[in-house]
């Protein structure tokens, strides 16, 4: 059975077609991005900038994650249970082992970052850890190990970024049109083309990363059921941490609100029409393909 799990586990061929049109996607509206900006602006001082900016991006973007998070880096001795959990899980999944941290907050929740297997690192939180037994915390942390097993958390970190560069554009070609309005000199038409084209850039990668984003939820969900062997489990730990949230002053949410993305149950969601662009899925849906699969691994080991 186990080496019937392995050959099953991470074989998600909709994910990675997801990431490789995304991706293409994604180069195909930033080189057009560039190439009308370079009408305006000098190409190859731009050209640079944006190099050296994507490189800090995919070098440091786990650290920027962890410090923005006050994520703390912690050693076998001071959370051994939460490493014996992630080693035995890695080893069942055949991945390096992450390094591991913990923070320090009542927001119940976990994460995956870095830019590759080996350089990954998972996150929980102490919410999360005081209130999933260790079943759920399985769950939890098989749903994370799947990001990173399938290389999901480099592809929407860099697309994430990509993103940022044209929001930030965006905002300085409004400003600049606003503080050049009335005047009619070539700068003021070019900053108001600038705005447009920035802002149709932008559009076009948030639905891109949020179709992707939801995508390798539901394929993270089903890894973890399958490293496990308990779907269950992960539907009981979802719940919980689902109702939990509810529970959080606002105002506490809204500090993390930004790493949604990131999180295995966003820290702010709701049924209202922007529920459409969320990073997640409704939870009801996972739920449904977590207790579809649960059903068919049941079947499974009947036959077998």
């Amino acid at each position: 059975m186990k080496s019937k799990a392995k050959e099953w586990y991470g074989k998600d061929m909709g994910l990675a077609v997801r990431m490789v049109l995304t991706t293409g996607l994604l180069i195909l509206v930033y080189l057009a991005f560039l190439t009308i900006l370079a009408q305006f602006v000098e190409f190859f001082p731009l050209l640079v900038i944006a190099a050296i900016f994507l490189f800090a991006q995919y070098y440091f973007a786990d650290k920027l994650v962890l410090w923005s998070t006050g994520a703390k880096i912690v050693s076998r001795e001071e959370r051994p249970e939460l490493h014996t959990i992630i080693e035995r899980l890695c080893n069942l999944a055949n991945l390096p082992k992450p390094r591991v941290a913990v923070i320090d907050t009542p927001i119940p929740n976990a994460f995956a970052t870095g830019r590759s297997q080996k350089k990954a690192v998972v996150a929980v939180t102490t919410g999360l850890l005081s209130r999933l037994n260790n079943e759920e915390l399985e769950g939890v942390l098989g749903h994370e190990l799947t990001h990173v097993k399938n290389r999901d958390v480099l592809v929407i970190t860099v697309a994430s970024f990509l993103s940022t560069v044209a929001w930030f554009v965006m905002r300085f070609s409004f400003y600049s049109s606003l503080f050049r309005a009335g005047s009619r000199d070539r700068s003021a038409g070019a900053a108001i083309l600038i705005f447009i084209v920035s802002l149709l850039v932008w559009l076009v990668s948030f639905l891109l990363i949020r179709a992707l984003s939801r995508y390798r939820e539901f394929a993270a969900d089903r890894g973890s059921a399958i490293i496990t062997g308990n779907p269950s489990a992960l539907i009981s730990a979802l719940l919980k941490i689902s109702g939990q949230m509810k529970r959080i002053p606002s105002e506490d949410l809204r500090e993390v609100e930004g790493m949604n993305a990131f999180f295995i149950i966003p820290a702010i969601s709701g049924d209202t029409l922007m529920s459409l662009f969320s990073t997640h899925p409704p939870l009801e849906k996972r739920i449904e393909r977590l207790s579809a699969l649960e059903r068919a691994m049941e079947g499974f080991h009947a036959i077998y």
